[in-house]
């Protein structure tokens, strides 16, 4: 017999998580998540011991929609017994492997999650969408689809991945041994700072050096200042929807060290690195750090890769040889591959990108009442919060109270106070002067 549900999840990362959370105590939805990996598992290639997230720990699968929920972080503290002791400790943000943690404590307790269980092809039969597994097929009413975000490395980059070209996803479950190889760290983002850091610290052997390239004018710190936060609020996020398609791009290209910077604390850390290997423990190693150097191309050369560069300081070209080459160079969001069949259907943008609508459903020439929601896929419709932890429960709640056809979650929070559009101007007075 066929199974139908009022929902189904594609994927199960962090945000389908949220929505998964929001859903689960809703017995009037009849509602399955369904991933292909056999459980459970956040960036455990970048799990670095001392890492921490850049955000709230209040920001997390569902507090801002319901804070009573029992699969909150708060929650996690209580269920771990341990509340009083991160009260205590008094960490200004916790650190990643918590978090992660965390997200896999949620998971464990989800009645509404499928592991091992990758689908197939997504097509709609005229009546409902059908989702394909190898050895079933599901109905679902409505879709909620995590694009999920692959490793991201330049084209110059990509033919020489292998035992000495790597990306950063892969640093914490590849066994390296670099000890006396020269070793190039190429991103210079939180990740790439992490990196550096910890092979400073000789966690990968003695280098016989290290670098690291960014195309950054310097390190820059991430904007996590009081307004700039405002750019992650229901607020700012309602009003950069409702600007014109073509305005967008250029504002959240102005916006991007607000998502895309070196935490503070971190560039911290890796100045009183390089101030102790400069002057108090020259044993140890430094790094030379090489901003403003856009790579132009990557060759090998014998045994090693070498980096042709333009310096963007001085106007001069460069060559670098490494024996490693380590790429902080972020991801890509991605459609999951089983939506092919309904690609044609799902209308873009000019330049090809989803036209999500505000409550992050797409624009689709299926039936009006069975849509398809995307989460991760609105940086450009939705602003520069989309693909961030920030406002993961608020879009969960916009999702979920769109699926129920009314507001069960909280989905709304107090006015900026910035306005992002002109102010309404009060009324004259008609009051007659005495």
């Amino acid at each position: 017999m066929t199974i139908r549900l009022d929902v189904a999840g594609i994927g199960v990362g962090p945000f389908n998580l949220s929505v998964a959370a929001l859903l689960a105590p809703l017995s009037e939805l009849k509602t399955g998540f369904f991933e292909r990996r056999p459980a459970f598992d956040w960036h455990p290639g970048m799990m670095l011991p001392g890492t921490r997230l850049q955000t709230s720990f209040l920001k997390d699968l569902v507090t801002s929609a319901d804070p009573t929920s029992p699969y909150s972080f708060l929650a996690y503290l209580v269920a771990k017994q341990r509340f009083y002791r991160f009260i205590n400790a008094e960490f200004p943000r916790i650190e990643r492997r918590e978090f992660a943690d965390y997200l896999r404590w949620v998971a464990q307790q989800l009645p509404n999650l499928h592991f091992g269980s990758e689908i197939r092809d997504v097509r709609h039969n005229g009546d409902c969408f059908v989702l394909s597994f190898a050895d079933r097929q599901i109905e679902a009413e409505q879709l909620v689809v995590a694009t999920g975000s692959v490793p991201h490395v330049p084209d110059w980059g990509a033919p020489h991945l292998g035992e000495q070209a790597l990306h950063a996803s892969q640093y914490m479950t590849t066994p390296l041994n670099l000890t006396g190889k020269r070793v190039v760290v190429i991103g210079g983002g939180q990740s790439g700072a992490e990196i550096v850091l910890d092979l400073m610290g000789g966690a990968r052997g003695e280098l016989a050096s290290l670098t690291l390239v960014s195309r950054r004018p310097t390190l820059e710190p991430l904007d996590e200042s009081p307004f700039t936060n405002e750019f992650f609020t229901p607020d700012y996020v309602g009003a950069f929807h409702r600007l014109p398609e073509e305005r967008k791009p250029a504002i959240v290209e102005r916006q991007k060290l607000a998502s895309d910077g070196i935490s503070p604390d971190t560039l911290r850390e890796l100045t009183q690195a390089l101030y102790v290997a400069d002057f108090l423990d020259p044993a140890q190693s430094r790094p030379s750090l090489l901003p403003f150097r856009e790579v132009c191309a990557m060759r090998r050369d014998g045994k090693a890769l070498r980096l042709s560069m333009h310096n963007g300081f001085n106007g001069e070209d460069e060559q670098l040889s490494a024996d490693v080459m380590i790429f902080a160079t972020g991801y890509r969001t991605a459609l999951p591959s089983c939506l092919a069949p309904l690609s044609e259907r799902i209308r873009r943008d000019r330049n090809g990108r989803l036209a999500l609508r505000e409550d992050f459903s797409a624009d689709w020439n299926g039936p009006a009442e069975q849509r398809l929601f995307f989460q991760n896929a609105g940086r450009l419709s939705h602003g520069i919060a989309d693909p961030q932890l920030s406002l993961a429960a608020w879009r969960s709640a916009i999702i979920a109270n769109s699926l129920l056809g009314r507001r069960h979650y909280n989905d709304s929070d107090a006015a900026a106070p910035l306005h992002w559009t002109a102010p309404e101007q009060p009324a004259a007075s008609s009051a007659k002067a005495a």
